[in-house]
């Protein structure tokens, strides 16, 4: 076997850790922001809203950057698994923010309006971006 495929294979049981650690926290990530969003985002989309497809995808998104990061970053396994829920808090924060600024966003979402779905989502991968960057180290 060539020594640079014998070293990349090597890798492979970090790169599923790592890639299976950033799985379960999104998983973790969408469980609790379901929970948070007064709307049903879940059902919301099942109804085919674009505007609760818009404003969901822009919060995972929103996390998904910075996790990136952390795992590109980190120096361990748990210091990725801590920059993660960083950016899960960073996350949760962005949308009750919104939310405290404008009350009726998730009403508005649940109608299908895609201006506030779409300024929802642009906030919140705006801050997921500035949050990835704060990450580099």
């Amino acid at each position: 076997m060539p020594t640079d495929l014998a070293h990349s294979l090597s890798t492979l049981p970090a790169f599923l850790a790592y890639f299976g650690l950033a799985l379960g926290v999104t998983a973790v990530f969408v469980v609790i922001y379901l929970w948070i969003t007064p709307h049903d985002e879940m059902r919301l989309i099942r109804e085919n809203k674009e505007a609760a497809s818009i404003s969901f995808i822009g919060a995972l998104l929103g996390f998904i950057i910075p996790v990136a990061t952390a795992t590109a970053q980190s120096v361990s396994w748990l210091d990725c698994l801590i920059w993660s829920f960083v950016a899960l808090v960073v996350q949760a924060l962005t949308f009750l923010v919104v939310h405290w600024f404008l009350p009726h966003i998730s009403e508005e979402i649940s109608n299908d309006e895609r201006a506030p779905a779409l300024f929802l989502a642009g906030i919140s991968i705006g801050v997921g971006i500035l949050n990835a960057a704060s990450m580099t180290y």
